[in-house]
Parts: C-alpha cells; structure tokens; sequence
C-alpha cells in the first residue's frame, strides 16, 4: 500500500500544489496506520500520542479530499466541459463515501474508548476501507485530472 502511495505521488506530483498536499497527507496517513499496526516490526505500538496524530491526519485527509481535492477536480472536468467525466468522478466519489463514513466512526469510537482491543479490531477494518479509498481517489485523478494535463 505505501509503495503504490509513493507511485501517485510520483505520477501526479508537481501537477497542482492542493494534490501535492494532499497526496503527502495520504503517505503520512499510511505511515501512522503502519506505525500503529506494527507493519514495520510485528509490534503494535499503539501509543496514545500516535493515536491521536494518526486520528487527527485521517480527518484532515478525508475532510481535504471532500472539501477541497473531489471539488476541484470535478470543477477542472466541468472547466473542459467533459460531462462523461464528471459524471464517473461524481460515481467514484459516492464509492469513496463509506470509506469517509468508516474514518469518521473512527474517530468517534476512538476518542471516547482505550480500549486497546477495540482500536485494534478498528484498525483491522479501516485498513482495507483505506486501500479501496486511496485505489479510487487515483481513479477520480485520472479521470477528471490527468486526461485534461496537457491542457495546462
């Protein structure tokens, strides 16, 4: 999952500055999930601090991608008058939409439980919830950022 984050990033890096952002966003979010989960080492270190930031960046990124990223990606596709892409993106982002409802969930059981066996079944689930979001945001770039590229 990291290393197809670094791909985007490097696919689409440079092109706009809200989706450099947002695209170092999403490896960071990776990097704090892979922390809590023990990916690195086999050793979860869910410590409080972490929880937090890791809470705290995956609000930020999912709030970024609905209020800002969706927003002006499918104002570019309306810009080039590309209804058919508009159209997919606006699919593509109700698809996003349970992974969105999930992260919130989230957060709202998160900070009001410690209990570590919760936060670890939590994570287990946000974690494929997380590919499938990060594979569709790619799929609304494509569709409604990088088919207009050479445009700019």
């Amino acid at each position: 999952m990291l290393e197809d984050c670094k791909t985007a990033q490097e696919r689409w890096g440079g092109v706009h500055s809200i989706i450099d952002k947002w695209l170092a966003e999403r490896q960071q979010v990776l990097v704090l999930y892979c922390a809590l989960t023990g990916v690195h080492d086999g050793h979860a270190r869910a410590l409080p601090a972490t929880i937090n930031e890791f809470v705290d960046l995956l609000v930020d990124y999912v709030s970024a991608g609905h209020f800002e990223v969706y927003q002006q990606l499918l104002a570019e596709g309306e810009t080039f008058e590309d209804d058919k892409a508009v159209e997919a993106g606006e699919r593509i982002i109700a698809h996003i939409q349970s992974s969105t409802d999930l992260a919130l969930s989230f957060q709202d059981r998160v900070s009001t439980s410690a209990n570590v066996y919760e936060l670890c079944d939590w994570l287990e689930r946000l974690g494929p919830s997380l590919e499938s979001r990060f594979e569709l945001e790619d799929q609304l770039i494509e569709t409604l950022h990088n088919v207009h590229q050479n445009a700019f």
